[in-house]
């Protein structure tokens, strides 16, 4: 047996040995506090990178940390298997899908082995399998019944040369470009299915008080779903249609002098007069051509066209002129707006460069009532002028009597609204979950009966360049027989977004494939009831803050909706979130192949070891905050792990009798470590953590070969050391604790207890001050009493040489800090 470290032959050894003892296997123990403890699956690309490792091994150590804290701990894995790069891969190797996706798992599953991670692989779920997205159409036919689940209208990106939709990573440059061909994109409606997400709205708002979770992911989630306090009025065009709008200002309903409709509306043909109708078509054509992030940007110079037609105010009656632009959204509202440019900047900025009236209705700073030259926005200061018999009603509080007005003439009501839209979850892509939907001419839309689940894509689907849906052109998958009258029917080529599986994959990981080739029922639980009972919901989540208001949100709502429906008992998925940061390249920025900033984990895991590098990126600093990768800071990580091996193993040089004074000094930083260490990995602080570990080792080096080493506190060090290192460097921990002949793994013995009382220093060092400027310190047994401190301090020398002719008129003593000596 080697009595050097060398990394690679231990790590390998103990990743087999726990694999083979079944160290990490799922079992649900009633007896013990549950820990359900969750990182985001990974998607197959075939191969870790550094921020896979960042996610991960951190998490895994937290993981372990509480399974040695007493509870049981669930620690799963799988693979998010679904997606685009798999397709694209399928186009360019002229391969299935499903053949590049199970090999990259295959890859994969070795690389997150080597993290030596304590995965639960015996409840791994990976999407792609149709025993898992069976599940996933089941949740899809049990929101459609609960009329969660519905078709529309919605814009796609569109390549008119390729005719084929479009994801958003693949449409290039500012000009908006196909990745395929070049041709510009375009907005193009297609009738796709959503989910009411918005019809828990208020429970998703109200839940984030519920939850444990980053003050900054609940605050982006917040004003995602963007809750708004207003009214609803209708205004009615020339021609009789009515024209429903929100505003949060119903008090500057006055001050209303154009209307603005987003070029997707569908009254606008019918309003567009023959004199204006080249104008509207070509910029609704030019509106195409640019996303909503584009078209909302506050800096965009305001653009429109004029309709040719007008809107009758409902509250003055007068009338307004209709115009398009592409500020305004149909996502957002109603695709509709009263534009009042006296008192929204927006507005003010059309209205300026169109020529349109800007019309004060309420009065500006100091009762300013003449020419705007921009917009007054306030709500609290001014009072409403030229609206009527509001006319001096004080602006605060004036949009509650205008409500009240509205209701009582019927001209609107007050309302709620939000920012949030439906989740579209239609894609046009063939490797996802197919949705369980068939068209049928006599019977119309005909959901797939639970027991004919699942769907299964065709292995011989044949994919074109142009990137469309092969589901389109199989006939075998697309043309069915109507499960309800017998006749010929279509199946829906839409699959389902990826975020579908990311929504529920929690509650897979409990009985992974569950009922594997067997018939399902509307009655059924996608897992084992029992199993989950015990492990739901999620006690600790991980991941990265990009996916705060999509996956975290989309994930809440899927919860929210299986408590509606009665089939779990909990309304929030993950009581408890953490976020890192993002690992950068040694430059400082993101890491990317263009910049050739990429660091390959296996490469340092294949010159260091693993435990290395798990250290070096608990070491970096906070985990949420991230950091670059620091080529030379790994080598301490590597020195101070080759220091515990010796400090362990190597034969201590001391001998005579023990220094009581180094026996206590050693006894009081183990427990100030201790206590450190254990506060820290409850807070996620591994690189604070890692330091006091760094910090006892080097005083366990300095003590090695002194006497001390002869004493039960030396032992007693050491054995505590290895356990507080293995939630971090699990491999090397392992080793040692088991070189030290003690039985049973490192990981199931239990965390060590600190005492504060032993952590404590047996001296003190308090400042003296004079008229509170400091002038000498005194060295005390802790706790000494307020009259000694007193005493010594007056009796020292640099405090007799100030006080010298002068009277003391008070001594303030603060235990074991400072003594305050006031003269004069």
């Amino acid at each position: 047996m080697s009595n050097r470290y060398h990394p690679h032959e231990i790590e390998s050894k103990w990743q087999t040995a726990w694999e083979e003892q079944g160290l990490y296997k799922t079992v649900e123990d009633p007896s013990r506090p549950k820990w359900y403890a969750l990182t985001m699956f990974p998607y197959p690309s075939g191969d870790l990178h550094t921020g896979h490792w960042y996610a991960f091994t951190p998490s895994d150590a937290s993981a372990r940390f509480k399974r040695m804290n007493g509870y049981n701990v669930f620690f799963p894995i799988g693979f998010d298997a679904f997606g685009l790069p798999a397709e694209n891969a399928a186009i360019k190797r002229g391969i299935h899908p499903k053949i590049w996706t199970y090999g990259n798992i295959e890859r994969m599953r070795g690389q997150l082995r080597q993290m030596g991670a304590m995965w639960s692989w015996d409840r791994e779920a990976v999407s792609c399998d149709p025993d898992f997205y069976k599940w996933t159409q089941w949740f899809f036919l049990k929101f459609y019944e609960a009329g969660l689940a519905y078709r529309d209208f919605a814009p796609v990106d569109w390549c008119p040369n390729c005719q084929t939709t479009l994801a958003r990573e693949q449409v290039w440059g500012e000009d908006r470009r196909c990745e395929r061909c070049g041709t510009q994109v375009i907005k193009k409606e297609l009738n796709q299915w959503k989910f009411r997400i918005t019809n828990f709205a208020e429970e998703l708002l109200s839940g984030l008080e519920k939850v444990d979770w980053p003050e900054r992911v609940k605050v982006m989630q917040t004003n995602w779903i963007g809750r708004s306090q207003g009214a609803e009025v209708t205004f009615h065009t020339e021609q009789g249609d009515p024209l429903v709008i929100f505003t949060t200002r119903p008090d500057t309903l006055w001050g209303a002098t154009f209307m603005v409709l987003a070029p997707e509306h569908p009254l606008v043909d019918a309003l567009t007069s023959d004199a204006q109708r080249s104008a509207v078509e070509e910029y609704k054509a030019q509106a195409s051509l640019l996303d909503e992030v584009t078209r909302g940007a506050a800096d965009k110079e305001k653009t429109g066209v004029f309709t040719g037609s007008y809107a009758i105010n409902p509250v003055n009656d007068e009338r307004i002129p209709i115009w398009i632009a592409d500020y305004v959204m149909m996502g957002y509202g109603t695709g509709a707006i009263m534009a009042v440019p006296a008192h929204d900047e927006r507005d003010f900025a059309f209205a300026t460069q169109y020529g349109l009236e800007i019309r004060r209705v309420i009065t500006g700073p100091e009762g300013a009532t003449g020419p705007m030259h921009e917009a007054y926005s306030s709500k609290t200061e001014g009072a409403m002028i030229n609206s009527g018999s509001f006319d001096g009603t004080p602006v605060n509080g004036a949009s509650d009597k205008v409500i009240e007005w509205l209701e009582q003439t019927g001209r609107g009501k007050r309302a709620i609204n939000y920012r949030l839209r439906d989740w579209l979850i239609s894609r046009q892509r063939m490797w996802g979950a197919p949705i369980p939907i068939l068209y049928c001419e006599k019977c119309g839309t005909v959901p797939v009966p639970y027991e004919q689940l699942p769907v299964v894509l065709p292995d011989d689907a044949e994919f074109k360049p142009t990137g469309e849906s092969p589901l389109k052109y199989h006939a075998g998958f697309r043309y069915v027989t109507c499960p309800t009258c017998g006749g010929p029917a279509e199946r829906e080529t839409d699959t389902m977004d990826t975020f579908m599986d990311s929504s529920w994959y929690q509650y897979a990981y409990v009985s992974p494939n569950w009922k594997p080739g067997e018939t399902i029922h509307a009655d059924d639980t996608p897992w084992d009831q029992t199993k989950g009972d015990y492990w739901l919901p999620v006690d600790q989540y991980t991941g990265g803050i990009e996916h705060a208001t999509m996956h975290l949100l989309y994930t809440r709502f899927f919860t929210k909706a299986l408590h509606k429906l009665e089939i779990v008992p909990f309304d929030e998925p993950m009581m408890r979130l953490y976020n890192q940061g993002i690992i950068l390249g040694p430059d400082g920025e993101k890491m990317s192949k263009s910049r050739g900033n990429v660091v390959n984990p296996d490469d340092y895991v294949g010159k260091y070891g693993a435990d290395t590098v798990r250290g070096y990126l608990m070491f970096i600093g906070p985990w949420d905050l991230g950091g670059p990768w620091d080529p030379s800071a790994i080598e301490g990580v590597s020195r101070f792990l080759s220091r515990v091996w010796n400090t362990v193993l190597d034969k201590s040089k001391a001998s005579g009798e023990a220094d009581p004074d180094q026996a206590r000094e050693l006894e009081r930083k183990l427990h100030q470590t201790i206590l450190k260490v254990t506060d820290d990995l409850n807070n996620f602080r591994f690189n604070t953590a890692v330091a006091a570990l760094m910090e006892l080792n080097n005083l366990m080096v300095r003590f090695k070969d002194q006497p001390v080493a002869l004493a039960p506190i030396w032992q007693e060090s050491i054995d505590t050391l290895l356990l507080m290192m293995a939630p971090i460097f699990p491999h090397i921990s392992e080793e040692l604790w088991q070189r030290r002949g003690h039985t049973g793994s490192v990981h199931l013995q239990s965390w060590p207890h600190g005492d504060v009382d032993k952590s404590r220093a047996d001296e003190v060092a308090v400042v003296i001050q004079i008229n509170g400027k400091v002038r000498d310190k005194l060295v005390v047994a802790l706790d000494t009493p307020n009259a000694a401190i007193e005493s010594q301090a007056l009796a020292l020398e640099s405090v007799q040489k100030w006080i010298d002719g002068k009277g003391v008129r008070k001594v303030i003593v603060v235990p074991n800090k400072l003594v305050n000596i006031v003269i004069g």
